[in-house]
Parts: structure tokens; sequence; C-alpha cells
């Protein structure tokens, strides 16, 4: 959903011609069969509504923009995860607040625990019948970095992180200019179970340590086949 420096379209080493804001920008056009055109798939399972990340135009969006995609593609998609840019406004509130469930994606520092605690606070009081908000910790580990540990992190936002992504420049690095996933750089790695643990607490299948039926296991096991 950052449209302008998204990065989706790259970490899955895809350029379609089409994507999310031919959508956001013709919202009477917006139907299954419109979207349908606009995704480009990656797998068998996962399908990408990338972002143009270009500057050609200014991405000031109303708080209702994105309802219409968004209704469409819950009405022919069993899971739609959205990636919400780092900035607050009226749009970026609105989705948050209708989802099912929330990731928030914290660093170890003293910003991001203020910023987690603000958010979980507002969507908390926002949504009080829904499900508790989650968050994971990523880049643990820097060296010589002093780090908010993940035991203050729990006691100043009252919950438990639902992960800890250790900092490993080498695998994420070649990842994102290989524009390839974590599981395809090392499909055994802690790292790739972490995120099939996730994936497998967000869409409600279990958590155990090492799932088998989370939206990614088809690809990890394709990989670890080879």
């Amino acid at each position: 959903l950052d449209l302008a420096f998204g990065t989706a379209g790259l970490d899955y080493n895809q350029d379609p011609a089409q994507g999310i804001a031919d959508a956001v920008f013709s919202p009477d056009r917006v139907d299954t069969a419109f979207i349908d055109r606009l995704l480009s798939k990656c797998t068998d399972h996962l399908s990408l509504l990338a972002a143009p990340a270009t500057l050609e135009r200014v991405y000031d969006f109303g708080a209702d923009a994105f309802d219409s995609i968004f209704d469409t593609l819950r009405t022919t998609m069993p899971c739609i995860v959205l990636d919400v840019p780092h900035q607050w406004s009226g749009w970026t509130k609105r989705a948050l607040v209708g989802a099912d469930d929330i990731l928030i994606v914290a660093a170890p520092d003293l910003a991001n625990l203020r910023n987690t605690k603000n958010i979980f606070d507002l969507l908390k009081a926002s949504r009080p019948n829904d499900r508790t908000p989650l968050y994971c910790l990523n880049q643990v580990g820097v060296p010589k970095r002093p780090e908010i540990n993940s035991s203050e992190f729990a006691k100043a936002i009252e919950s438990q992180p639902i992960a800890a992504i250790p900092f490993d420049p080498q695998m994420f690095g070649s990842a994102a200019n290989n524009g390839q996933m974590i599981a395809e750089i090392s499909a055994n790695h802690r790292t790739t179970e972490i995120f099939l643990q996730i994936a497998q607490r967000l869409t409600g299948r279990g958590e155990t340590k090492k799932p088998k039926g989370s939206f990614l296991s088809p690809l990890i096991g394709k990989l670890r086949a080879k």
C-alpha cells in the first residue's frame, strides 16, 4: 500500500504493468473481474496487487479510497495481507481498524516501543470486540546497538511479542537484491521457520513449532524437495 516507494514488486521479482494504483484511481471500475486482471501471480497460492513505486502522481487519498478494493478482494480471496506503510492518515487508520488481524513490526528501540504502544492503545479502543493486535520484533541483535529487550516491550505494551526476527544482513540483503524470498535463500533457516509460525498464527491454523498448513507451506515444501 506504499504506492510511491513500495518494494513488494521487487521482493517478489515482479514488474507488472498494472497494479493497485489502477484500481484506486478508477474506483468506478472496481469489480472482481477488474481486480483479477490487475493481480500478478507469484505462486499457485499467492497473487500480488503491486504498487507502481513511481512519483508521477501524488498519492493523497481520502479515508475510504481503498474500501471498494478491499471489499472486492474479500469476496474472492481466502486471505488478504495488507502491507500498511509507516504513516498515519485517514485511510491507514481505516485499513487497520477494519482488519481481522493486525501485526505490528517493530525494531527494538525506544521510538518503536512508543509507536507500538500508541497503535495498540488506539486500536484496542477503536475495536473493543475484535482480536487484540499482535506485534513482533525485527532486526534483533544488531552488533553494538543497545536494544530494548522483549520483556521490556511486553511490560510496556502488556502483550508478549509473537516472534523476534534476528538481524541477518547477509541473508536479508541477498533476498532483497535478488528478488527472492527468505525461504528461497535458505528453506531450513530459523528465520524461515519464524515466518512460517507468524503466517500460521495470523491465518488461525495453530502455533506449532514447524507448521505445515500456512499459505507459504506449498512454496517451502517445493523448495525443500529440490
